[in-house]
């Protein structure tokens, strides 16, 4: 039977455990429509990002 030659440390075992972890998105407000984005990413439903417009969205 295959046993440790040492003790696993704890920076190690939490090093493997971080990697089992689950992403969750986070979203914040847009702030020039308030519309719930992705951080980081154009507001889908204004089409602004980092206060000028990058996307021109229609509203039909």
């Amino acid at each position: 039977m295959a046993v440790p030659k040492r003790k696993t440390s704890k920076s190690k075992l939490r090093m493997r455990k971080r990697s089992h972890q689950t992403l969750v998105p986070t979203a914040g407000a847009c702030p020039q429509c308030g519309a719930p984005k992705e951080l980081h990413r154009v507001c889908g439903s204004c089409g602004y990002y980092a206060g000028r417009q990058v996307l021109n969205v229609s509203t039909d």
